[in-house]
């Protein structure tokens, strides 16, 4: 603790007699922040008193604390010389630099009619209760001294403002204030004490005998000891946690890929499950919301990874290929709930979103059955997507699973209009999962020649074997059909493959990777070409392509596609179309209709819900997944579900990729391209082992990494069973966890608002 003595001399002739009512001796504590002026405050007021011809001694009570960390500073003043070199414990003035410093431990040791000035925008209603009994004053000096630049715009500099209000609460000329600015080279801060002095709010104490006096943080030294005998400070009246009105506070926050996983899968907790708990416990995590994790890690456009911090490092961590992995080396069931109902539901429709439907609400214990219109259970996944993308056996491992769990499969069921009214007569509730209905046309002339063909129904047949395609074959279309359909060509013998689309490539709504195997495989690219025309006799013998240029954004987002007149004749034997669907406007009675994902008769609404394409039409298997899931539970609730509120993932900026090891992510291990285009065997062996699941930031989760702990400058962290805890008593709110926190997983909160300090 630092000391300093000034006494004065004998009183001199023109001195100013001590006000009325300022009894002496006088201790005096200052209580601020460092940068305020804290210390100097208190030496302002030592020097003022000086001009009155008094004793004074001030000192300051900080060490190595940062800017911006509560010091206090103390000031005695008396007509003798004074001896007493101990803290100030019993104030009888209280100066308050920092509003955010008034708790409990500010009133230490001040008796009922002390006075009290606090630097505030406040008014003075504000401050009733326990401060109605001490001479209390308000004023805005870090206002008045910006008003005049005193200080800097980032630190205002509060100390001789505040002493003009501190004279006129107790009666001091401002002639005294004068000299004591002018004996200290301050006389420019005069204006601002004087405007300090004239605006200062003052209510007299009220009720002094009634109040409890506030108790003494430590206790006094009942006698003066010599300086040498000082060998032990004296407790700080202080907890440093008082120090702040922000607080560290553990919290999760939301994962870029979990925002973007359209099945709504906890990828971070899968990911981190499969690191720390091994294979059984990551399945468990995944297959709450997945109902088709093998099928999903190979077929999925992985919107997660395009979304995944590292990509910003050394590159995004492969999502898929480890949910692929965990749906293939897992043989882990997942458990059934029993409900305290048991209801029954009708899933109608066996492509991704209604087997995601029956699971969630076989998970839950409940009885359904799915009606589907082909042989077998799968949809788009069992006819519509190539083997070497998909093989049987993956497919038919999920269903398996799915089916497990009590689900019945009716085939071979294809309900429409009446049929679908009758079955909402018998079942708690039907979901509605059939997907698309026809394929769009070209609106092209010739379109009906042989050899041209819808991509979905050549896709089917390839699925059933026996396909042989001979000649050169141009592919409409830029989606993942267009390319399954191109690739399929290839591998049924056809000697080349144009697919023609009528944007640009990053316009290509197929899966990035999957259009760089197609390329690798020998597709050809054709752009901003749209085909306008089919030349041939009886067969399809070439393609009238028109050269197409970009306009002005359509509904999409995406530029507006004009078509020209210049044209383009390519030869060609045979033409797929992959326009994608349109809706199956014939499918519901004549007296229903669907809002917002339900069905309606009239103004009634009914317990009927719809999922995947036929309600969506997002278009792709994963978010079919997602919508399954979600149609299950509101028709087991029989409420919509509302939106969730917007969510604020961890930016790359957030992550601190110091902590972090550069580590190129795993790939795939893939047949060679030539070994490909005679084969339908999958060509994608995805990852080896489990690995990549060490690349994962956690990004908003808590790992326990004890970086917190190691970063933290006062060691107020500490390890419990839960996570970590916070010492709130001596934290000072410096914020350096939060900041060094890998994966942000901390954010500094007002106290006010504060809930428990426990991670997870």
């Amino acid at each position: 603790m630092e000391q300093r003595t000034n006494s004065a001399s004998p009183a001199r002739t023109d001195t100013v007699d001590v006000p009325g009512g300022l009894s002496l001796p006088l201790e005096v504590r200052v209580h601020g922040r460092g940068g305020q002026g804290g210390v100097t405050c208190a030496k302002l007021i030592a020097a003022m008193y000086t001009q009155m011809g008094l004793h004074v001694q001030t000192f300051g009570d900080y060490g190595s604390e940062r800017s911006g960390a509560p010091v206090q500073a103390y000031t005695r003043v008396d007509h003798v010389p004074i001896t007493n070199r101990n803290k100030v414990y019993r104030p009888d003035h209280l100066l308050v630099l920092d509003e955010g410093l008034m708790g409990d431990q500010i009133l230490s040791g001040a008796s009922a009619g002390a006075v009290l000035l606090l630097n505030s925008h406040a008014s003075l209603q504000s401050y009733t209760g326990r401060f109605a009994h001490y001479q209390f004053g308000v004023v805005d000096a870090t206002d008045i001294a910006r008003e005049h630049g005193i200080g800097s715009s980032s630190v205002v500099i509060i100390n001789t403002t505040m002493l003009g209000a501190y004279a006129r609460m107790l009666g001091i000329p401002l002639a005294v204030l004068e000299k004591t600015y002018a004996s200290m080279g301050l006389s420019d801060d005069l204006d601002a004490a004087r405007d300090a002095w004239e605006r200062v709010s003052i209510r007299e104490a009220d009720h002094a005998a009634d109040i409890v006096e506030a108790p003494v943080a430590a206790a006094v030294p009942a006698d003066v000891v010599p300086m040498r005998e000082h060998t032990h400070d004296i407790p700080a009246t202080l907890k440093t946690g008082t120090w702040s009105n922000q607080a560290p506070a553990y919290r999760e926050h939301a994962a870029p890929c979990n925002v973007a996983c359209p099945a709504g899968n906890d990828i971070v907790g899968f990911i981190q499950a499969l690191k720390s708990d091994g294979l059984q416990a990551a399945a468990a995590i995944l297959m709450r919301t997945q109902a088709l994790p093998s099928v999903c890690g190979r077929v999925c456009p992985a919107p997660c990874m395009k979304e995944c911090n590292r990509g910003a490092f050394d590159g995004a961590v492969n999502i898929r290929s480890l949910e692929r992995w965990i749906g293939d080396q897992s043989a882990w069931k997942p458990a059934q709930k029993t409900p305290a109902l048991r209801q029954r539901f009708a899933i109608v429709g066996g492509g991704p979103a209604g087997l995601s439907a029956a699971y969630q609400l076989a998970l839950l214990g409940h009885a359904v059955t799915i009606y589907e219109a082909g042989p077998a259970l799968g949809g788009v996944l069992r006819n519509g997507i190539p083997a070497f993308r998909l093989p049987m056996e993956v497919l038919n491992r999920d269903i398996e699973r799915i089916l497990s769990l009590g689900v019945k499969a009716e085939c071979n069921r294809a309900l429409r209009g009446d049929e679908l009214a009758a079955l909402a007569e018998v079942y708690d509730g039907v979901v509605i999962c059939t997907g698309f209905g026809p394929p769009t046309s070209l609106g092209a002339g010739s379109a009906h020649l042989a050899g041209v063909e819808q991509g979905l129904e050549f896709l089917d047949r390839v699925k059933q074997g026996g396909v042989a395609v001979h000649g050169h074959v141009v592919v409409v279309g830029g989606g993942n059909t267009a390319i399954d359909c191109a690739r399929s060509a290839l591998r049924c013998g056809a000697v080349s493959v144009k697919l023609v689309y009528r944007r640009g490539r990053e316009e290509m709504p197929a899966i990035r990777e999957e259009i760089e195997d197609a390329e690798d495989e020998g597709v050809r690219l054709v752009l901003h070409r749209q085909p306008v025309g089919f030349t041939g006799n009886d067969a399809v013998d070439g393609v009238v392509l028109a050269e197409v240029e970009p306009g002005p954004p359509d509904e999409s987002g995406r530029r507006r596609p004009v078509v020209t007149d210049r044209i383009l004749n390519v030869s060609c034997d045979k033409v797929l179309l992959a326009l994608g669907q349109q809706a199956d406007k014939e499918l519901l009675p004549a007296t229903w209709e669907m809002r917002n994902g339900r069905a309606w008769q009239g103004d009634q609404p009914l317990s009927v819900w719809f999922a995947g394409d036929c309600a969506t039409g997002d278009g792709t298997v994963t978010h079919a997944i997602g919508n399954g899931r979600r149609a299950a539970l509101q028709a087991l609730t029989g409420e919509t579900m509302a939106s969730g509120p917007a969510t604020n993932p961890v930016a790359p900026a957030q992550v601190r990729f110091s902590h972090f090891e550069v580590a190129a992510p795993h790939k795939d291990k893939h047949l060679p391209a030539p070994a490909r285009r005679s084969s339908f065997v999958e060509y994608n062996l995805g990852l080896a082992g489990p690995e990549e699941a060490d690349r994962c930031f956690s990004c908003g989760h808590c790992t326990n990494c004890d970086t917190c702990l190691v970063y933290c400058p006062e060691g107020v962290i500490f390890r419990a069973e839960d996570g970590y805890r916070v010492d709130e008593e001596f934290c000072k709110g410096c914020g350096m966890c939060v900041a060094e926190c890998p994966r942000s997983a901390m954010e500094m909160i007002n106290k006010n608002q504060r809930e428990a300090s426990i991670c997870r």
